[in-house]
């Protein structure tokens, strides 16, 4: 079973239409007791971190979700997601999970040829093994639509990255946790692979 918080940030459709399309039971929960009993959780998201975090924070997800990854179930970060995982944001100067220290940091592109947002497909260069991460080669593309990327503070936590005017963290985690920039739901075959991956992962790197 794959829990998929629903904390009122964007549309989770997708990413519920993609697992079930892998044959996975999806529940959707704002429910904080079901995320701290949830096996594995998928903790998606677009908008602004000052209003997630408000959204998080009021229903007492933020509590859940740090008990799960204490615990050790898997959990599959993704955008928004990928983000507000780090201490904080600069979007709204906003304090946010902790999970992994560092901050999420607007794009600063001084060639006007990049727009902000960084909307479409990108190569996503993996720069450390993990699980989830296994196949892909030089030239995949995943789908981003971010204004903002996570930088996270130790190296360590980095294992892929990706270029738009600038090099940015494209995929990042710890342990149990690994989080992705790039939305795997809408990444066609290779985001499903992805997916697919999360489903067999028991959280070891």
């Amino acid at each position: 079973m794959i829990t998929v918080i629903d904390y009122g940030a964007g549309n989770i459709g997708s990413v519920i239409r993609a697992c079930e399309e892998l044959g996975a039971a999806v529940a959707v929960t704002g429910n904080p007791s079901a995320v701290k009993q949830a096996e594995k959780i998928i903790f998606p998201g677009v908008g602004a971190a000052p209003s997630a975090m408000e959204n998080l924070m009021r229903n007492r997800l933020d509590i859940a979700l740090k008990e799960a990854v204490k615990n050790g179930v898997p959990v599959l970060g993704i955008c928004l997601g990928a983000q507000i995982i780090l201490e904080r944001s600069e979007e709204g100067n906003q304090t946010c999970l902790g999970l992994l220290p560092g901050t999420t940091v607007r794009f600063r592109v001084p060639d006007t040829a990049y727009k902000i947002p960084h909307i479409g497909w990108n190569e996503v260069k993996v720069v450390q093994h993990h699980p989830l991460l296994e196949g892909i080669k030089p030239g995949d593309e995943f789908y981003f639509v971010h204004s903002y990327y996570p930088r996270p503070a130790d190296e360590a936590n980095i294992y892929a990255i990706s270029d738009h005017g600038q090099e940015f963290c494209a995929a990042l985690g710890k342990a149990n946790l690994f989080a992705a920039q790039f939305h795997p739901e809408k990444s066609g075959r290779l985001g499903l692979e992805l997916l697919r991956r999360f489903l067999d992962w028991d959280g070891t790197v």
